[in-house]
């Protein structure tokens, strides 16, 4: 179980990255139907199966480069859920064993959330992108990562060291998991509406932004056939784009607030290790996202970006579980 969840951890990663490429390439629909490939388990080639192809969907041409993009991504994400199945299967038998120490409830809980995923990963498709379904699916793999990296801290059984000093700092961590979730669904918005080049000035917008934001319609889905694109005008795309912006300086001024407690209160190895890995892919994610506005959202570095954002959420999640084992264990101790 140790084991998987290792590599599950790991694995999960990649496909983050491989739906962010997915995405990036504007792939989504590079296979118009599901779970297979215009009708077939893999993309055609032959000939023969061009043509059942273009029979099948006359209205979605095949460019296989977009196909094998979106085709990679679900065979990753089916071998991801295999490996969830695994896990999941491993932990009912180990709760009929008798055996009540171990995660039961975060496994089967995890099964759940990868089935839950798959649909979303579905309609993504039969919905021809709609942003809500693109963002919930994004935030679907982040929140994935999360459980199996909670997982793994269960299952490896890693002492935290119990520092008293840090638990001032419990409140402030939840706040700022909780600015960087909204930050990355902000981002996941962005993404899903095609509205990342919509601001190419820093630090916020370019000219008067703030006299044409339209905050109802940027936040609303108007109904269309497919989304692919985006639908909304400018002006929407624009506001979408300053929300995230604005929420980019929040999780800086919350992170730093934070990391600065941390450097200050820290003395175990743990939790040090996580002030400097937070450290680091903070100032990263920064440096992603501004290379996107300068270069115009080159193909790797908007992937990195994503990458990051997910590292930086899983990373805050294991310092809010640590705090947390803190806390419970200086109960245990107060109350003998």
């Amino acid at each position: 179980m140790k084991k998987l969840a290792a590599f599950s951890l790991g694995f999960v990663l990649i496909v983050i990255i491989l739906g962010a490429y997915t995405r990036l390439t504007d792939a989504g629909l590079g296979c118009p139907d599901w779970p297979g490939c215009y009708g077939f388990l893999k993309v055609p080639h032959s000939e023969y199966r061009m043509a059942k192809a273009e029979i099948r969907f006359p209205e979605a041409p095949l460019d296989h480069f977009k196909a094998w993009n979106e085709m990679i991504h679900r065979y990753a994400a089916g071998i991801l859920g295999l490996l969830v199945l695994a896990m999941a299967a491993i932990a009912i038998r180990r709760r009929r064993s008798g055996v009540v120490n171990k995660p039961y409830k975060l496994a089967v809980g995890l099964l759940a959330l990868i089935i839950f995923q798959a649909a979303l990963g579905m309609w993504t498709v039969t919905m021809a992108l709609q942003p809500v379904i693109v963002m919930l699916h994004l935030m679907g793999g982040f929140t994935t990562f999360t459980l199996l990296a909670l997982l793994y801290l269960r299952e490896a059984d890693i002492p935290i060291p119990v520092e008293d000093s840090l638990l001032p700092l419990q409140k402030l961590a939840a706040v700022a998991l909780v600015v960087v979730i909204i930050q990355i669904a902000l981002g996941g918005w962005v993404a899903a509406n095609y509205a990342a080049l919509a601001c190419t000035a820093l630090p916020i917008c370019e000219g008067n932004w703030w006299t044409r934001m339209d905050i109802l319609g940027a936040f609303s889905v108007p109904e269309a056939d497919n989304y692919e694109f985006g639908v909304h005008n400018y002006e929407e795309r624009m506001t979408m784009h300053v929300f995230h912006r604005i929420g980019a300086f929040a999780v800086l001024g919350v992170m730093a607030w934070l990391l600065w407690g941390l450097w200050q209160r820290a003395t175990s190895a743990w939790f040090k290790r996580l002030a400097v890995l937070l450290t680091v892919l903070l100032v990263v994610q920064i440096a992603l996202g501004v290379t996107n506005v300068v270069a115009s959202l080159p193909l790797l570095v908007a992937v990195a970006h994503n990458a990051v954002g997910a590292l930086l959420m899983v990373t805050l999640v294991v310092l809010n579980y640590s705090l947390y084992k803190v806390t419970h264990t200086q109960k245990e101790v107060s109350h003998g």
